[in-house]
């Protein structure tokens, strides 16, 4: 009786640490598409996830003025991927649609490339 319950026990233990998922430090390259887009002041990324927040963005740095932005941000996760949105000027593409998916690479920098207030295809 005593040696079932040991193992029932060890068997419980064993089950519950499975249930978690390895956290690891991800590399995000966003590359965001402006082309069209007039009187941009300012461009940003908010999410679910540090150093993401949905009450402030993460600024995007001009490559190509009023058209190509980009940010490289790093976090530590265990899921799979991390959900987004763009801001430009302080306003959120996509109103009262889906966040964005980033899915991470296997390795460690996931590049992500989209066109504002456009779903990816």
């Amino acid at each position: 009786m005593k040696n079932n319950r040991l193992l029932m026990i060890a068997i419980a233990i064993l089950g519950l640490s499975s249930c978690v998922q390895k956290s690891r430090k991800k590399t995000i390259v966003v590359k965001l598409n402006l082309e069209g887009i007039k009187n941009i002041q300012t461009v940003g990324i908010r999410g679910s996830e540090k150093p993401l927040s949905w009450d402030y963005d993460i600024g995007l740095k001009p490559i190509a003025k009023d058209s190509l932005y980009v940010a490289t941000f790093s976090l530590v996760t265990g899921y799979k991927f991390t959900e987004a949105k763009f801001t430009v000027n302080g306003q959120f593409e996509q109103h009262l649609k889906d966040n964005r998916k980033i899915i991470f690479s296997d390795k460690d920098t996931t590049f992500y490339e989209a066109s504002f207030d456009m779903e990816k295809k």
